[in-house]
């Protein structure tokens, strides 16, 4: 399998936990290395800005901006006013903050739309959704997160409050988990190193157990679980889809509540459909996407 670094030109970044980071938040300090002289560093800022407004962050200044990017707020201010005025952030009078333009959500839409992926697993994830009361998605690896490409409800009165575009953390997460358990092993301990320069130390412990566990928990079943780490009161299984020249992995989850989603029932026949689903989805792209 190719390794993320061997499928495109590399930046060179270095990555600092800040204080209070855990599994579940991780705001990292970027500082682009200029010895790339393939890398633009104008625009790696400029998207390290853009990265900083997630679902429950949607509103920053250049004070906040400057603090989550290690980058000076002189800086940062010839950036988001760079990106204001091509309509990428908005900038919010009474609040003297910013928040997302509607540049950055047509580059979303642009991208959704040309994701064979998820055209054609949709109609199979709300099927599955319907048939066993849960949740399906499908999600990405970016960055330090799983991002939801899209999301299928089947019960009406256990509905996660998710939504396309946000972000999850791996570690505790089944789309997370499956993502990791289909790495190369070369390419799991990378992902480990940096995963752990961003958790607290005395957490690294648990999440790297855990981890295991579900690597464990893939080779013996084919798929992940999450017991509750990630939310106290949903369970859920994950699977990985690899492409067919392995540069890219995709994940599918199926999450309900716990007195629905037993771990019984994430073996017994929850993790089956989903590898199913899968499955049916790989062979229709013909493996690639």
């Amino acid at each position: 399998m190719s390794t993320s670094a061997e499928r495109a030109p590399t930046a060179k970044v270095r990555k600092t936990r800040l204080a209070g980071e855990t599994a579940h938040t991780s705001h990292v300090v970027t500082e682009i290395d200029d010895d790339d002289p393939d890398f633009v560093s104008a625009i790696g800022r400029g998207f390290a800005i853009l990265r900083c407004f997630k679902r429950n962050t949607k509103v920053l200044g250049n004070k906040e901006l400057a603090q989550l990017t290690g980058l000076p707020k002189s800086t940062i201010a010839r950036l988001t006013y760079t990106l204001t005025k091509l309509g990428y952030l908005e900038f919010l009078p009474a609040q003297e903050k910013y928040s997302l333009g509607i540049g950055a959500l047509t580059l979303g839409q642009t991208y959704l739309a040309g994701l064979d992926a998820r055209e054609v697993a949709h109609p199979l994830m709300q099927q599955l959704a319907d048939d066993v009361g849960a949740t399906v998605a499908l999600g990405a690896h970016h960055g330090q997160d799983m991002v939801f490409l899209d999301i299928a409800h089947g019960n009406q009165v256990f509905m996660m409050r998710v939504a396309v575009g946000q972000r999850v953390p791996h570690g505790m997460t089944a789309l997370g988990r499956a993502y990791i358990a289909a790495l190369s092993p070369e390419e799991r301990e990378k992902f480990g190193l940096d995963y752990r320069s961003r958790v607290k130390p005395q957490e690294w412990p648990r999440v790297e157990e855990v981890t295991q566990q579900a690597i464990r928990d893939y080779e013996k079943y084919g798929f992940c679980f999450s017991m509750g780490e990630w939310s106290d009161d949903v369970f859920a299984a994950g699977v990985p889809m690899v492409s067919n020249d392995g540069s890219k992995i995709l994940a599918f989850s199926c999450s309900g509540p716990v007195h629905e989603m037993t771990r019984k029932r994430l073996i017994g026949e929850i993790g089956p459909r989903l590898m199913q689903l899968r499955d049916r989805v790989h062979a229709t792209l013909g493996g690639v996407f």
